[in-house]
């Protein structure tokens, strides 16, 4: 029973890693962080009302709904990773990542966003006919990102991002966007083989 429990793990995880990622190319890892710099992509987002914790659930449904052929072309779109969710309040005019952070208090705004496939242009995609979902095009750039696994909790994730902000200051690196809230896997993945990842966007001369 124990090598059958194993092996179904393995499978899930297997499954979840074919999944295509954003794509980007470690430029140095610091230990605590790693620098990334990422190569530009399209996102479509929607902006929700809710907790830190049920965002990315209330967010899901619409978005799974335009990826799976809820669109003008009736075309289904593959899913990718990682999906992102930020602060509504937290983005800046420059470029936001598919993400979340966590607004003040425990209920706030956000906005959760899927990555698009690579092989898509936004003259490409599908259009929405939810107007709640915008398409959204995002320049190549620098990330820190701390990797950790577990619950997808606001307490564990503004742990993680305190770390990872104190390690960034710590290395010299300029912060030029907000903290980013990104998860790698679905909902029935279990709790202890999640990835998960705080990113936050720095100044291009850093590295």
């Amino acid at each position: 029973m124990r090598l059958l429990s194993l092996a179904a793990l393995l499978l899930v995880a297997s499954a979840v890693m074919a999944v295509e990622e954003a794509a980007y190319e470690t430029v140095e890892d610091f230990g605590d962080f790693e620098l990334r710099r990422y190569a530009p992509l399209i996102h479509a987002e929607v902006e929700v009302d809710a907790t830190f914790e049920r965002a990315g659930n209330q967010a899901f449904s619409i978005l799974a709904g335009y990826i799976g052929g809820r669109n003008r072309s009736a075309e289904e779109v593959a899913m990718t990773a990682p999906v992102t969710q930020t602060s509504a309040g937290e983005r800046i005019a420059m470029t936001a990542p598919v993400n979340q952070t966590p607004a003040s208090g425990d209920s706030g705004r956000y906005v959760v966003s899927f990555v698009m496939p690579a092989k898509y242009t936004l003259d490409t995609l599908p259009r929405p006919t939810d107007p709640r979902i915008r398409l959204r095009a995002e320049d190549g750039r620098l990330v820190a990102a701390r990797r950790y696994s577990g619950r997808w909790t606001r307490a564990r994730y503004a742990k993680e991002e305190e770390r990872l902000m104190q390690a960034v200051a710590a290395a010299g690196l300029e912060v030029t966007g907000p903290p980013v809230y990104a998860r790698y896997n679905p909902p029935w993945m279990p709790w202890f083989l999640r990835r998960n990842e705080v990113l936050v966007e720095v100044a291009a001369g850093s590295r």
